[in-house]
């Protein structure tokens, strides 16, 4: 005789095994990444420094640990970039390991760019599919000013890793409503300051509203892990903020693009209101420290102003497509 024994009432189904990535999956996404760095990287020296601006500060943080701390425009620490240090960090860090090269200067821009384009693939599959997934990656790497920007050492690289970052942090928080995630988003947005200023900000009101909105919790807690996540940008751009704020002024270079040697003038004024209102200066006039004597027309190595100098073109819509 036989006997079936049914399952206890208790006992809970087993969870569906995982699909299998298709086989085409696994290659195409090889292929889009190893197309874009050679897309990135080949003949990357014929830029030679890129922009001279920044390539002397990087090299100057070969030099010297505290130039390339706050980002200085030489190793003497007179004057910083009119920039926040992040991506220069990175560039000086590779000028260290590899000496101070074209190459070394620009491929770490250029594998931003590799990196950029697999968090974009990565985000946009776990929303649908590998197929979009693998479209929003190769549309990345092939947008011309993509290409441009990441063989270039300006701080546009970084700025859009960072943010791509952290709108697949974001992806992943809406999974789970997942606290983790969404702090490790708004740190990704905090250091996308310390590269570029307030633009890392202008991605914040669509992350909020998304998680705010779709995130599979109470509306109680996404407020407070909002909130949380708050304070991880806080942190993330606060900590060299108050850094050189605390740091004594005597010894330490001054801001370059700052009216009064902040870092937050800098924000708000020059890289802030500035920007917006087409006013080079910040809306102030700048007079630099005491003993710096500025080159002819304050222009700066590489076409930089030094201390808030001009930003081309007349502000208007004109200047948008210009």
């Amino acid at each position: 005789m036989t006997t079936t024994l049914s399952a206890p009432e208790h006992a809970q189904p087993q969870p569906p095994a995982p699909a299998r990535k298709p086989r085409w999956v696994r290659p195409s996404v090889a292929a889009l990444l190893a197309g874009t760095a050679l897309l990135y990287l080949w003949d990357l020296a014929k830029t030679g420094w890129a922009n001279d601006f920044y390539a002397m500060a990087a090299q100057a943080g070969t030099w010297s640990w505290k130039a390339l701390f706050f980002g200085s425009l030489d190793p003497g620490n007179v004057v910083t970039v009119d920039k926040p240090p992040f991506s220069l960090w990175i560039m000086g860090l590779s000028g260290r390991l590899f000496g101070f090269s074209s190459w070394s200067l620009l491929v770490p821009n250029a594998l931003a760019g590799v990196a950029s384009v697999g968090l974009l693939y990565l985000a946009v599959r776990r929303l649908s599919g590998p197929g979009a997934g693998l479209l929003a990656g190769a549309g990345l790497a092939l947008t011309p000013v993509a290409a441009l920007m990441f063989r270039y050492d300006n701080p546009d690289a970084f700025l859009v890793l960072l943010l791509v970052a952290g709108a697949y942090c974001v992806v992943r928080a809406l999974e789970h409503a997942s606290t983790k995630w969404l702090l490790l988003a708004g740190v990704a947005i905090g250091f996308g300051f310390l590269d570029k200023m307030l633009q890392a900000f202008l991605v914040l009101p669509a992350f909020v509203l998304v998680y705010a909105v779709a995130a599979p919790t109470s509306l109680g807690r996404r407020i407070g892990r909002l909130f949380a996540a708050a304070g991880a940008v806080l942190v993330s751009a606060g900590w060299w903020i108050a850094a050189v704020a605390l740091w004594p002024v005597a010894d330490r270079p001054y801001i370059s693009g700052s009216t009064d040697n902040s870092v937050l003038e800098l924000a708000f004024g020059y890289n802030g209101l500035g920007r917006i209102f087409g006013e080079g200066r910040g809306g102030r006039a700048v007079t630099p420290p005491a003993g710096i004597e500025l080159p002819a027309g304050g222009e700066l190595p590489g076409g930089g102003r030094g201390f808030g100098g001009g930003f081309g073109g007349q502000a208007g819509l004109t200047r948008l497509f210009g």
